[in-house]
């Protein structure tokens, strides 16, 4: 596929190319035949009630949802497995326990990886994209576990880069690490499209460093706040994009074919 005027586009990882939040769920909720999960181990291993292991659970899926992390004053590994030590705290009382707090992490982490899958059909849908454009990978977060999700789901043979916003200056929504971007694949802002989830972090942000055009995926096709960026796209799956690019290529074409008829009649 070649496009006029575009010659890049970006793509964010968590919740728009791998679904991470279902495998966070999974991690935690799965059952035996499997190996043990969180629930289960916290119940079968350290005789927890159900209500008490769920509630556990529930309390770090919303500490990590509000997660703040400074790589200069605590690695990833040690807040996280603080997350799970006050969680059980919250929960059971009595005296915090970290050794319980690091084996149920640990637990949660690798069943994690292990369904952080790129299906086969955004595989294909990659491929075939990156046929005539440049393509790239660009994802807010931790080095060491944004790299781990990479590595899990095996997609760097997908993209001509992958940057990681805890590895550079500044993330996503800021105008810097966009720019850092087309400097790696020797393009412009204009010629470059952002696809993602996040209103606020790849559509704000890519709208803060001048891209071409932002997509965003929109999985529950829920309305935006007024109070939010426009995206210049919307939709419910990352393999309608393709379809979006075609729109985009049909429209500049269209605006081609109107300034030539217009300076022929000058």
């Amino acid at each position: 596929m070649g496009l006029h005027g575009v010659k890049a586009v970006f793509f964010d990882l968590d919740n728009t190319l791998i679904d991470t939040a279902a495998a966070g769920r999974r991690a935690i909720e799965e059952r035996p035949p499997r190996p043990l999960q969180v629930i289960s181990a916290l119940q079968s291993k350290h005789h927890y009630g159900e209500g008490e292991a769920r509630a556990v659970c529930d309390k770090v899926q919303a500490k990590l949802l509000k997660e703040c992390h400074d790589p200069a004053k605590m690695c990833i590994t040690d807040l996280r497995i603080s997350h799970w030590e006050e969680a059980i705290q919250e929960t059971i009382g009595g005296e915090a326990n970290r050794d319980l707090a690091a084996e149920c992490y640990y637990l949660w982490k690798t069943t994690r990886l292990q369904h952080l899958t790129l299906a086969e059909d955004t595989r294909a849908m990659l491929t075939e994209l990156r046929k005539g454009l440049r393509l790239l990978l660009l994802t807010n977060g931790d080095r060491q576990t944004q790299r781990e999700k990479i590595e899990a789901c095996a997609c760097q043979p997908y993209f001509d880069a992958i940057v990681v916003g805890g590895e550079q200056k500044e993330e996503k929504p800021a105008p810097s690490i966009f720019h850092y971007c087309c400097d790696l694949l020797g393009v412009q802002p204009a010629e470059c499209v952002m696809v993602g989830d996040s209103l606020d972090t790849d559509i704000q942000g890519g709208l803060n460093a001048g891209l071409k055009a932002t997509v965003w995926l929109n999985k529950a096709m829920t309305a935006p706040v007024d109070t939010s960026p426009v995206p210049h796209y919307i939709i419910s799956s990352v393999l309608d994009l393709p379809a979006v690019l075609q729109k985009m290529e049909h429209n500049i074409n269209a605006k081609l074919g109107t300034d030539h008829m217009a300076s022929s009649n000058e």
